[in-house]
Protein backbone atom coordinates (compact mmCIF):
# COMPACT_ATOMS: atom_id res chain seq x y z
CA UNK A 1 0.00 0.00 0.00
CA UNK A 2 2.85 2.37 0.82
CA UNK A 3 4.58 1.80 -2.53
CA UNK A 4 1.39 2.30 -4.54
CA UNK A 5 0.59 5.60 -2.89
CA UNK A 6 4.07 7.05 -3.25
CA UNK A 7 4.29 5.93 -6.88
CA UNK A 8 0.90 7.50 -7.64
CA UNK A 9 2.01 10.77 -6.07
CA UNK A 10 5.26 10.82 -8.03
CA UNK A 11 3.33 10.22 -11.27
CA UNK A 12 0.90 13.02 -10.45
CA UNK A 13 3.75 15.44 -9.76
CA UNK A 14 5.50 14.39 -12.97
CA UNK A 15 2.31 14.77 -14.96
CA UNK A 16 1.70 18.32 -13.71
CA UNK A 17 5.28 19.50 -14.36
CA UNK A 18 5.83 17.88 -17.75
CA UNK A 19 2.51 18.35 -19.50
CA UNK A 20 0.80 21.32 -17.92
CA UNK A 21 3.94 23.50 -17.76
CA UNK A 22 2.12 26.16 -15.77
CA UNK A 23 3.21 24.99 -12.32
CA UNK A 24 4.84 27.84 -10.42
CA UNK A 25 7.35 27.77 -7.56
CA UNK A 26 4.70 28.17 -4.88
CA UNK A 27 2.75 25.18 -6.12
CA UNK A 28 5.93 23.17 -6.47
CA UNK A 29 6.92 23.95 -2.89
CA UNK A 30 3.46 22.95 -1.78
CA UNK A 31 3.73 19.60 -3.54
CA UNK A 32 7.18 19.01 -2.11
CA UNK A 33 5.96 19.85 1.38
CA UNK A 34 3.04 17.44 1.00
CA UNK A 35 5.36 14.75 -0.31
CA UNK A 36 7.77 15.08 2.63
CA UNK A 37 4.85 15.15 5.05
CA UNK A 38 3.54 11.95 3.49
CA UNK A 39 6.92 10.21 3.81
CA UNK A 40 7.36 11.32 7.43
CA UNK A 41 3.85 10.11 8.22
CA UNK A 42 4.62 6.66 6.91
CA UNK A 43 7.91 6.61 8.82
CA UNK A 44 6.12 7.50 12.04
CA UNK A 45 3.50 4.88 11.27
CA UNK A 46 6.23 2.24 10.86
CA UNK A 47 7.79 3.21 14.19
CA UNK A 48 4.51 3.21 16.08
CA UNK A 49 3.79 -0.33 14.92
CA UNK A 50 6.64 -1.69 17.03
CA UNK A 51 5.48 -3.51 20.14
CA UNK A 52 6.19 -1.63 23.37
CA UNK A 53 7.36 -3.57 26.44
CA UNK A 54 8.46 -2.60 29.93
CA UNK A 55 11.82 -3.84 31.23
CA UNK A 56 11.74 -5.73 34.50
CA UNK A 57 14.32 -5.57 37.26
CA UNK A 58 17.36 -7.61 36.22
CA UNK A 59 16.47 -7.62 32.52
CA UNK A 60 19.21 -7.45 29.94
CA UNK A 61 18.52 -7.00 26.23
CA UNK A 62 18.94 -10.70 25.44
CA UNK A 63 16.63 -11.74 28.26
CA UNK A 64 14.00 -9.24 27.12
CA UNK A 65 14.19 -10.40 23.50
CA UNK A 66 13.92 -14.08 24.38
CA UNK A 67 10.97 -13.49 26.70
CA UNK A 68 9.06 -12.01 23.79
CA UNK A 69 10.01 -14.76 21.32
CA UNK A 70 12.74 -12.90 19.42
CA UNK A 71 16.12 -14.38 18.49
CA UNK A 72 19.02 -12.19 19.69
CA UNK A 73 21.11 -13.19 16.66
CA UNK A 74 18.65 -11.45 14.32
CA UNK A 75 17.09 -8.85 16.61
CA UNK A 76 19.83 -7.45 18.85
CA UNK A 77 21.17 -4.74 16.49
CA UNK A 78 17.67 -3.62 15.53
CA UNK A 79 16.68 -3.37 19.20
CA UNK A 80 19.72 -1.23 20.04
CA UNK A 81 19.04 1.05 17.06
CA UNK A 82 15.38 1.49 18.03
CA UNK A 83 16.19 2.25 21.66
CA UNK A 84 19.66 3.84 21.54
CA UNK A 85 18.44 6.99 23.29
CA UNK A 86 16.98 4.95 26.13
CA UNK A 87 19.89 2.64 27.04
CA UNK A 88 22.42 2.85 29.85
CA UNK A 89 26.13 2.09 29.90
CA UNK A 90 27.01 -1.02 27.92
CA UNK A 91 23.53 -1.01 26.38
CA UNK A 92 21.97 -1.86 29.72
CA UNK A 93 18.23 -1.49 30.34
CA UNK A 94 16.47 0.64 32.93
CA UNK A 95 13.89 -1.26 34.97
CA UNK A 96 10.42 0.21 34.53
CA UNK A 97 11.18 1.98 31.26
CA UNK A 98 9.35 1.26 28.01
CA UNK A 99 11.28 -0.16 25.04
CA UNK A 100 10.37 -0.87 21.43
CA UNK A 101 10.77 -4.41 20.10
CA UNK A 102 11.97 -4.88 16.51
CA UNK A 103 9.79 -6.81 14.11
CA UNK A 104 10.54 -10.57 14.06
CA UNK A 105 12.99 -11.68 11.40
CA UNK A 106 12.35 -15.05 9.83
CA UNK A 107 15.59 -16.98 9.63
CA UNK A 108 16.74 -20.56 9.94
CA UNK A 109 18.67 -21.41 13.08
CA UNK A 110 22.41 -20.84 12.86
CA UNK A 111 24.97 -23.44 13.78
CA UNK A 112 25.45 -21.70 17.12
CA UNK A 113 21.72 -21.77 17.83
CA UNK A 114 21.66 -25.52 17.21
CA UNK A 115 24.68 -26.12 19.40
CA UNK A 116 23.15 -24.18 22.29
CA UNK A 117 19.64 -25.53 22.19
CA UNK A 118 19.13 -25.31 25.97
CA UNK A 119 19.71 -21.56 25.82
CA UNK A 120 17.83 -20.94 22.59
CA UNK A 121 14.38 -21.45 24.14
CA UNK A 122 13.04 -22.49 20.71
CA UNK A 123 9.37 -22.92 21.54
CA UNK A 124 7.73 -25.64 19.49
CA UNK A 125 4.32 -24.99 21.06
CA UNK A 126 2.94 -22.71 23.77
CA UNK A 127 4.48 -23.75 27.07
CA UNK A 128 6.74 -26.34 25.47
CA UNK A 129 10.37 -26.43 24.39
CA UNK A 130 12.20 -28.86 22.15
CA UNK A 131 15.80 -29.46 23.28
CA UNK A 132 17.53 -32.22 21.27
CA UNK A 133 20.58 -32.05 23.55
CA UNK A 134 18.57 -33.84 26.24
CA UNK A 135 18.01 -36.91 24.02
CA UNK A 136 14.85 -38.27 22.44
CA UNK A 137 13.20 -39.35 25.67
CA UNK A 138 13.70 -35.97 27.33
CA UNK A 139 13.85 -33.48 24.44
CA UNK A 140 10.35 -32.21 25.09
CA UNK A 141 10.36 -29.79 28.02
CA UNK A 142 6.97 -28.67 29.30
CA UNK A 143 7.21 -25.21 30.84
CA UNK A 144 5.13 -25.61 33.98
CA UNK A 145 5.55 -22.06 35.33
CA UNK A 146 7.66 -18.89 34.97
CA UNK A 147 9.19 -18.73 38.44
CA UNK A 148 12.66 -18.29 36.95
CA UNK A 149 11.74 -15.98 34.09
CA UNK A 150 14.56 -13.45 33.65
CA UNK A 151 17.17 -15.64 35.35
CA UNK A 152 20.22 -16.91 33.43
CA UNK A 153 22.16 -19.97 34.58
CA UNK A 154 25.47 -21.40 33.41
CA UNK A 155 25.79 -25.08 34.25
CA UNK A 156 29.24 -26.64 34.09
CA UNK A 157 29.60 -30.40 34.42
CA UNK A 158 33.06 -31.26 35.71
CA UNK A 159 35.81 -32.78 33.57
CA UNK A 160 34.83 -34.32 30.19
CA UNK A 161 36.61 -34.89 26.88
CA UNK A 162 40.00 -36.50 27.51
CA UNK A 163 39.53 -36.17 31.29
CA UNK A 164 37.02 -38.57 32.91
CA UNK A 165 37.69 -37.15 36.35
CA UNK A 166 37.54 -39.48 39.34
CA UNK A 167 36.82 -43.13 38.54
CA UNK A 168 35.20 -45.58 40.96
CA UNK A 169 34.68 -49.33 40.79
CA UNK A 170 31.15 -50.68 40.94
CA UNK A 171 31.43 -54.47 40.77
CA UNK A 172 33.02 -55.13 37.37
CA UNK A 173 32.16 -51.65 36.08
CA UNK A 174 34.02 -48.36 36.11
CA UNK A 175 32.07 -45.24 37.07
CA UNK A 176 33.46 -42.03 35.55
CA UNK A 177 32.87 -38.75 37.36
CA UNK A 178 32.31 -36.77 34.16
CA UNK A 179 29.45 -39.01 32.96
CA UNK A 180 27.48 -38.85 36.21
CA UNK A 181 28.14 -35.15 36.78
CA UNK A 182 26.98 -34.50 33.22
CA UNK A 183 23.75 -36.46 33.66
CA UNK A 184 22.84 -34.60 36.86
CA UNK A 185 23.74 -31.30 35.17
CA UNK A 186 21.54 -32.04 32.14
CA UNK A 187 18.65 -33.02 34.41
CA UNK A 188 19.14 -29.79 36.36
CA UNK A 189 19.17 -27.76 33.12
CA UNK A 190 15.91 -29.35 32.02
CA UNK A 191 14.28 -28.71 35.41
CA UNK A 192 15.31 -25.04 35.42
CA UNK A 193 14.01 -24.56 31.89
CA UNK A 194 10.68 -26.04 32.96
CA UNK A 195 10.46 -23.07 35.35
CA UNK A 196 11.19 -20.48 32.65
CA UNK A 197 14.94 -19.97 33.11
CA UNK A 198 17.49 -19.35 30.37
CA UNK A 199 20.10 -22.10 30.73
CA UNK A 200 23.49 -22.62 29.11
CA UNK A 201 25.21 -25.98 29.39
CA UNK A 202 28.89 -25.17 29.03
CA UNK A 203 29.95 -28.81 28.52
CA UNK A 204 27.75 -30.63 26.02
CA UNK A 205 27.50 -34.17 24.68
CA UNK A 206 25.07 -34.31 21.77
CA UNK A 207 24.77 -38.10 21.58
CA UNK A 208 24.42 -38.84 25.30
CA UNK A 209 21.39 -36.82 26.31
CA UNK A 210 19.82 -37.63 29.67
CA UNK A 211 20.27 -41.35 30.37
CA UNK A 212 18.37 -43.67 32.66
CA UNK A 213 20.89 -46.52 32.68
CA UNK A 214 22.67 -47.41 35.92
CA UNK A 215 26.05 -47.73 34.27
CA UNK A 216 26.80 -44.73 32.06
CA UNK A 217 29.18 -45.56 29.26
CA UNK A 218 32.40 -43.57 29.22
CA UNK A 219 33.26 -41.53 26.13
CA UNK A 220 35.42 -38.53 25.19
CA UNK A 221 33.28 -36.63 22.70
CA UNK A 222 32.12 -33.79 24.93
CA UNK A 223 32.58 -30.24 23.65
CA UNK A 224 32.95 -26.83 25.27
CA UNK A 225 30.37 -24.18 24.46
CA UNK A 226 29.71 -23.13 21.76
CA UNK A 227 31.38 -25.90 19.75
CA UNK A 228 35.01 -26.22 20.84
CA UNK A 229 36.97 -29.41 21.55
CA UNK A 230 37.87 -30.03 25.17
CA UNK A 231 41.64 -29.34 25.53
CA UNK A 232 44.03 -31.93 26.93
CA UNK A 233 45.67 -29.48 29.30
CA UNK A 234 43.75 -29.11 32.55
CA UNK A 235 44.46 -25.40 32.78
CA UNK A 236 43.38 -24.85 29.17
CA UNK A 237 40.20 -26.85 29.80
CA UNK A 238 39.31 -24.64 32.74
CA UNK A 239 40.27 -21.46 30.91
CA UNK A 240 38.08 -22.37 27.91
CA UNK A 241 35.10 -22.95 30.18
CA UNK A 242 35.43 -19.76 32.17
CA UNK A 243 36.02 -17.78 28.97
CA UNK A 244 32.76 -19.16 27.53
CA UNK A 245 30.86 -18.26 30.69
CA UNK A 246 32.37 -14.78 30.95
CA UNK A 247 31.51 -13.91 27.34
CA UNK A 248 27.91 -14.95 27.90
CA UNK A 249 27.84 -13.08 31.19
CA UNK A 250 28.87 -9.88 29.40
CA UNK A 251 26.20 -10.44 26.74
CA UNK A 252 23.54 -10.78 29.45
CA UNK A 253 24.73 -7.74 31.38
CA UNK A 254 22.04 -6.48 33.71
CA UNK A 255 20.29 -9.83 34.12
CA UNK A 256 20.25 -12.02 37.22
CA UNK A 257 23.01 -14.55 36.44
CA UNK A 258 24.49 -17.48 38.36
CA UNK A 259 26.86 -20.33 37.60
CA UNK A 260 27.01 -23.83 39.07
CA UNK A 261 29.89 -26.25 38.59
CA UNK A 262 28.91 -29.84 39.40
CA UNK A 263 31.41 -32.54 40.36
CA UNK A 264 31.66 -35.91 42.05
CA UNK A 265 34.40 -36.20 44.67
CA UNK A 266 36.99 -38.96 45.08
CA UNK A 267 38.17 -39.96 48.54
CA UNK A 268 39.03 -43.20 50.29
CA UNK A 269 36.53 -45.98 49.64
CA UNK A 270 35.48 -46.04 53.29
CA UNK A 271 34.48 -42.39 53.38
CA UNK A 272 30.78 -41.76 52.87
CA UNK A 273 30.17 -38.01 52.37
CA UNK A 274 27.20 -35.74 51.84
CA UNK A 275 26.82 -32.99 49.24
CA UNK A 276 29.18 -30.03 49.78
CA UNK A 277 28.98 -26.48 48.44
CA UNK A 278 31.82 -24.02 47.84
CA UNK A 279 31.83 -20.33 46.92
CA UNK A 280 34.28 -17.44 46.57
CA UNK A 281 35.11 -15.66 49.81
CA UNK A 282 34.24 -12.27 48.29
CA UNK A 283 30.98 -13.33 46.66
CA UNK A 284 27.99 -12.62 48.89
CA UNK A 285 25.65 -13.69 46.08
CA UNK A 286 27.55 -16.95 45.60
CA UNK A 287 27.39 -17.65 49.32
CA UNK A 288 23.66 -16.89 49.39
CA UNK A 289 23.01 -19.31 46.52
CA UNK A 290 25.15 -22.02 48.15
CA UNK A 291 23.33 -21.63 51.46
CA UNK A 292 19.95 -21.70 49.73
CA UNK A 293 20.73 -25.01 48.00
CA UNK A 294 22.27 -26.38 51.20
CA UNK A 295 19.08 -25.45 53.02
CA UNK A 296 17.02 -27.40 50.49
CA UNK A 297 19.21 -30.49 51.01
CA UNK A 298 19.02 -30.18 54.81
CA UNK A 299 15.24 -30.00 54.60
CA UNK A 300 15.03 -32.99 52.28
CA UNK A 301 17.27 -35.13 54.45
CA UNK A 302 15.29 -34.31 57.60
CA UNK A 303 12.10 -35.30 55.81
CA UNK A 304 13.25 -38.44 53.98
CA UNK A 305 15.95 -39.66 56.39
CA UNK A 306 14.91 -38.36 59.83
CA UNK A 307 17.29 -40.67 61.68
CA UNK A 308 20.34 -39.51 59.76
CA UNK A 309 22.19 -36.25 60.26
CA UNK A 310 23.11 -34.30 57.15
CA UNK A 311 26.79 -33.34 57.32
CA UNK A 312 27.14 -31.46 54.03
CA UNK A 313 28.12 -27.83 54.48
CA UNK A 314 28.89 -24.52 52.79
CA UNK A 315 32.43 -23.17 52.78
CA UNK A 316 34.85 -20.91 50.92
CA UNK A 317 37.11 -22.36 48.21
CA UNK A 318 38.39 -19.31 46.35
CA UNK A 319 41.36 -21.27 45.01
CA UNK A 320 39.16 -23.40 42.73
CA UNK A 321 39.81 -22.14 39.18
CA UNK A 322 36.20 -21.81 38.02
CA UNK A 323 35.23 -20.18 41.32
CA UNK A 324 38.12 -17.74 41.13
CA UNK A 325 37.91 -16.73 37.46
CA UNK A 326 34.21 -16.91 36.58
CA UNK A 327 32.43 -13.54 36.49
CA UNK A 328 28.94 -14.66 37.64
CA UNK A 329 28.44 -15.60 41.30
CA UNK A 330 29.47 -19.26 41.34
CA UNK A 331 28.72 -22.33 43.42
CA UNK A 332 30.91 -25.43 43.16
CA UNK A 333 29.05 -28.60 44.17
CA UNK A 334 30.53 -31.96 45.20
CA UNK A 335 27.78 -34.59 44.98
CA UNK A 336 29.51 -37.40 46.89
CA UNK A 337 32.36 -39.91 46.84
CA UNK A 338 32.33 -41.98 43.67
CA UNK A 339 34.55 -44.60 45.29
CA UNK A 340 32.26 -45.27 48.25
CA UNK A 341 29.59 -48.01 48.01
CA UNK A 342 26.86 -45.98 49.72
CA UNK A 343 27.55 -42.84 47.73
CA UNK A 344 27.59 -44.80 44.48
CA UNK A 345 23.90 -45.57 44.96
CA UNK A 346 23.35 -41.82 44.83
CA UNK A 347 24.69 -41.86 41.26
CA UNK A 348 23.92 -45.18 39.61
CA UNK A 349 20.15 -45.03 40.18
CA UNK A 350 18.57 -42.63 37.68
CA UNK A 351 15.83 -41.57 40.09
CA UNK A 352 18.50 -40.53 42.59
CA UNK A 353 20.25 -38.43 39.96
CA UNK A 354 16.94 -36.75 39.20
CA UNK A 355 16.36 -36.18 42.92
CA UNK A 356 19.73 -34.43 43.16
CA UNK A 357 18.74 -32.17 40.25
CA UNK A 358 15.34 -31.47 41.82
CA UNK A 359 16.79 -30.58 45.21
CA UNK A 360 19.40 -28.28 43.68
CA UNK A 361 16.69 -26.59 41.62
CA UNK A 362 14.55 -26.00 44.73
CA UNK A 363 17.44 -24.16 46.35
CA UNK A 364 18.00 -22.18 43.15
CA UNK A 365 14.36 -21.12 42.97
CA UNK A 366 14.38 -20.05 46.62
CA UNK A 367 17.52 -17.99 46.01
CA UNK A 368 16.03 -16.26 42.96
CA UNK A 369 12.84 -15.39 44.81
CA UNK A 370 14.87 -13.93 47.70
CA UNK A 371 16.98 -11.86 45.30
CA UNK A 372 14.04 -10.30 43.42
Amino acid sequence: MLVVRLSSFRFFLYYRTKYVCVINHTVLHTYLFLFLLLVSSFTALGQSSNLKVIAKKGDGILTLLRRHGLRPATSLKAFIELNKENLGNGNSLYAGRTYLLPHPVSASPTATDKATAPAANATAAPGRLDVPLFGKAYARVDVIDRQLSGAVYYLLAGHGGPDPGAVGKYGPYALAEDEYAYDVTARLARTLMAHGATVYMIIQDADDGIRDENILKMDRDEITYPNLPVPYSQRERLRARTNAVNKLYAAHKGAYQRMLSIHVDSRSESQNIDVFFYHHENSAAGQQLAESIHGAFTSKYSRHQPNRDYSGNVSQRSSLYVVKYSDPPTVFIELGNIRNDLDQRRFVIANNRQALANWISEGIIADYKAAK
